[in-house]
């Protein structure tokens, strides 16, 4: 396939993803005099508003949601707390872009993006699977981790004859009602969760990779998550993959925590060596029947399409300059690493806004050849 650059719609700024960080973006970007449509446009892979809430389970309630922070400029409104968050918060970011008049295109899911030339500032082409083009001098991604699931691969899990999924198919305890036992593998929230709504249903156990860290104080963002943003800095400055910013803070005594502790869940296991076609099998040969296995082991960044960019290290992540990344000073990345959190994209989308406004003031638009193709 043959992309012509006169082809693209010309921009200055792409944002892709629409979630916090996309937003927080596009409304920093709004408040600093760029113009909807014209200077800059958020392309979203989703066919609504409310980013990764929308695809969560009815059974996280708002009163279960560990860590949500408001979009700027935007209060949360007094809301019941047993109303499913995939259907409170995706009313909220839909307002957000309707009362801000943020110029969000969707569905649009992003396939790849490129450098026009070799040039250190030359366009940037977005190019999107159903054949649209966009031409801009910067990009703001803003893709998070949702669409890209992570599972560990473990022996003889081809084998296994009952349910397996990841935490993000989770639809609810109902799915395991009448199961013998299920197994729940990670330490952070989402595996928290699951296994205080399924000990009310099924049997459950626990197993996580190293012994899981309660706090006996709620998490404080200003304490313990400067810290732990800290700490996820430091990994993407050196170029490694980011942690998240949950695996360094411990679990703090959540609504889901406590009631995983009162139905008895919190029982945890240190990891099994292998998978049988009927259960697993730990190290010292003890084995124990399952009939699902849940793994709460988190999420990848989704990057893929910004490979042609050549922005990874030989550590396998992507150096990072706060929030533009260390290898190209047209690409910013927000809700990636320290900003994965949803306090942390709100104030990455502000930094990156800023940081891209002023890269388009202070570096001359390239003008466009009259004719070039490009190899997809």
């Amino acid at each position: 396939m043959v992309v012509s650059v006169e082809s693209a719609t010309e921009v200055g700024v792409v944002v892709i993803g629409a979630g916090q960080a996309g937003l927080s973006t596009a409304y920093h970007l709004r408040r600093r005099g760029l113009r909807p449509f014209e200077d800059f446009v958020v392309l979203d892979g989703d066919a609504a508003p409310g980013g990764a809430w929308q695809h969560r389970p009815s059974s996280l309630t708002m009163a279960m949601v560990h860590g949500f922070h408001e979009l700027p400029g935007a209060p949360l409104p007094p809301l019941a707390p047993l109303l499913p968050a995939r259907d409170v918060l995706p009313g909220y970011f839909a307002a957000y872009e309707r009362d801000n008049e943020l110029p969000v295109l969707r569905p649009v899911a992003v396939t790849s993006v490129r450098s026009e030339s070799p040039a250190p500032d030359a366009r940037l082409l977005v190019q999107s699977g159903s054949g649209r083009e966009w031409s801009a001098r910067a990009l703001v991604n803003a893709t998070g981790t949702w669409t890209r699931p992570f599972v560990p691969r473990y022996p003889g899990a081809e084998r296994f004859r009952g349910r397996m999924l990841h935490s993000s198919a989770y639809r609810g305890p109902e799915e395991f009602r009448g199961m013998g036992t299920v197994l729940v593998v990670g330490g952070g929230a989402s595996a928290v969760q699951i296994l205080a709504e399924t000990a009310a249903v099924a049997r459950t156990l626990w197993v996580t990779r190293t012994p899981p860290v309660f706090r006996d104080d709620p998490f404080v963002p200003q304490e313990l998550g400067r810290a732990a943003v800290a700490m996820v800095e430091e990994r993407v400055r050196a170029g490694l993959p980011p942690r998240s910013v949950v695996s360094v803070t411990g679990l703090p005594p959540s609504p889901a925590l406590l009631l995983a502790r009162e139905r008895g869940a919190l029982h945890r296991l240190p990891m099994f060596e292998r998978i049988t076609e009927d259960g697993v099998v730990w190290l010292d040969g003890h084995a124990e029947h399952v009939d699902a296995i849940v793994w709460a082991t988190g999420f990848r960044a989704a990057v893929g399409h910004l490979a042609l960019l050549g922005l990874r290290e030989p550590g396998g992540g992507i150096r990072m300059d706060g929030t533009r990344a260390a290898r190209d000073p047209r690409v910013h990345l927000v809700g990636y690493g320290p900003s994965a959190s949803t306090i942390g994209a709100n104030r990455a989308g502000r930094a990156a806004a800023v940081a891209v406004d002023r890269y388009l003031k202070t570096t001359a638009a390239p003008s466009a050849p009259a004719l070039a193709a490009l190899p997809s």
